[in-house]
């Protein structure tokens, strides 16, 4: 027989009869362990209630922050609920997975920095240097969620990558691992920003870790230094996130013409944009990986302009095999450096760079490429549409 429950209780699906109470509590215990074995850096159990953040990522929407994103718009039904990925769905098991190399030197922000001032070398943000995350962070979940099942039993449960509709920051800060920046990234007291997100979805009702709700917890304080030095002002507000201004999003998500207004802001970062994250005081504490997947590939951590805008379309799917910069294709990877290369100074090898793809076959390379010779006095007849900054192509 069953001892009475309260009406709250009955509404809980983490209500359960003692014995499987205690069972859980154990195994909460030991899943963060398992976690560190497979190398994680943190490991939260919470509850998998959204409702709190649903306005916020609506209202978003309706400003139409998330530019070409329009999966954002079609699966936010998904993101309010769980429950509509995996049925009776009750916690979501969090963990962050570090990702600066295993090599990366003691002065690294100060390095990355200078890197930035060096207009000819091409800066690629650092999580994408090594192998693509989601294969690494999906073999890592999934090993978790076997052990799991080892311990109690089949059970139901999904693995879950930044690819899945999940609010995984939220998700993350209600499991405990941290809170939301003014940057909108999960920032953690002992690890920073520079990590991935992964989540098991389960219909085990684990007992659920407290997240730092308390007055004061959320630690930025005063601070706006991810605001200020972000290059493009795509941080319009306080947690608030412009995605049609971010760098991350026009050299990864965008898949046409980037605006004019905002190319000469870009620099030399070609594929995202780590900036804010450099600049945040916690990025002291960020943490090297125990993975070597992370390790830089293919020189990128020190590639010049001229070096990878010389790649044809078989070294890029070479050389950006098992990588996350793939996902992007060669047209775009050209277009980014193209951007990057009209604000490079205008030396003899830049331009013969420039002039050698001014004839490429797609007409989004050849325009950025016009654009760039334009920069440096040079160019086509062809004229470089004056894209306005508020406008953005539609995603294919």
């Amino acid at each position: 027989m069953n001892p009475p429950t309260s009406a709250s209780s009955r509404n809980d699906p983490a209500a359960t009869r003692p014995v499987e109470q205690a069972r859980l509590a154990q195994l909460a215990q030991q899943i963060p362990a398992w976690g560190a074995e497979l190398g994680f850096g943190a490991v939260g159990i919470g509850d998998i209630d959204t409702a709190e953040a649903m306005p916020h990522l609506q209202a978003w929407l309706d400003a139409g922050r998330h530019g070409d994103m329009d999966y954002m718009a079609r699966h936010r039904h998904l993101r309010a609920d769980p429950r509509l990925l995996l049925p009776r769905a009750a916690r979501v098991i969090s963990a962050r997975l570090d990702y600066r190399p295993r090599r990366d030197r003691c002065d690294w922000v100060e390095h990355e920095t200078a890197r930035l001032a060096q207009p000819e070398q091409a800066v690629i943000s650092i999580y994408a240097r090594g192998r693509d995350y989601h294969k690494v962070l999906r073999q890592r979940l999934r090993q978790l969620a076997a052990r799991v099942a080892q311990a109690i039993g089949p059970y139901g449960y999904r693995v879950c990558t930044d690819s899945a509709p999940l609010l995984e920051v939220e998700l993350a800060r209600k499991a405990g691992l941290g809170w939301r920046g003014k940057h909108t990234l999960l920032l953690s007291q002992q690890a920073g920003s520079m990590f991935f997100l992964g989540e098991i979805l389960t219909d085990l009702p684990l007992p659920a870790d407290v997240p730092p709700d308390a007055p004061g917890a959320e630690h930025c304080g005063s601070c706006t230094r991810c605001i200020d030095v972000c290059p493009t002002q795509a941080i319009v507000a306080p947690y608030q996130l412009d995605a049609r201004r971010c760098i991350s999003y026009l050299t990864i998500e965008h898949r046409g013409s980037i605006p004019v207004a905002l190319r000469p802001l870009m620099g030399n970062r070609v594929y995202g944009c780590d900036d804010c994250q450099l600049a945040c005081p916690w990025n002291k504490f960020a943490r090297v990986s125990r993975l070597p997947d992370f390790d830089v590939r293919h020189g990128l951590d020190a590639a010049t302009l001229v070096e990878l805008f010389a790649w044809s379309p078989e070294d890029f799917e070479a050389r950006h095999a098992g990588s996350a910069i793939r996902r992007i294709g060669h047209e775009r990877w050209l277009r980014n450096l193209a951007v990057a290369l009209g604000n490079a100074p205008g030396t003899p090898a830049v331009l013969a760079a420039l002039w050698a793809r001014a004839d490429h076959p797609s007409p989004l390379v050849r325009e950025h490429v016009q654009w760039a010779l334009a920069q440096h006095g040079s160019g086509t007849d062809a004229a470089v549409p004056a894209t306005p900054v508020s406008l953005h192509l539609k995603a294919d």
